[in-house]
């Protein structure tokens, strides 16, 4: 409130926030998760530990998630989703494929929510 902040952009945020944050900034808080949730998601499902998942469980396709942060770990509403074809086998390969699309898109997504003009 101090500070008046409208608007929270969180970049891969793996913790709980409170509830009172969370009722707050309802809708006013998003992050991006590296799986096209809600597969790949929740407590634990975070960075290589998502991009191996992936890879073992022989999916044709991966890609990100934006989304809305509620009082549980990545199921908040989807803003955005970009996939991609499952090429390798290597997770730091896959991993690089899909932070290269989140740094292309997170930016675009929060202008367009922001309704700010390039």
């Amino acid at each position: 409130k101090k500070y008046k902040i409208s608007f929270i952009c969180l970049a891969g945020y793996m913790k709980i926030i409170s509830n009172r944050l969370i009722k707050n900034y309802r809708n006013k808080i998003i992050n991006i998760h590296p799986s096209l949730l809600p597969n790949y998601g929740g407590k634990g499902m975070y960075g290589m530990i998502v991009h191996r998942s992936v890879i073992q469980n022989r999916e044709k396709k991966s890609g990100f998630t934006i989304h809305y942060v509620d009082e549980h770990y990545d199921t908040g509403n989807i803003i955005f989703q970009k996939s991609i074809n499952v090429e390798t086998e290597n997770p730091e390969d896959l991993a690089k494929q899909i932070l290269s699309l989140e740094h292309k898109h997170y930016p675009r997504v929060i202008k367009e929510i922001l309704n700010v003009k390039s």
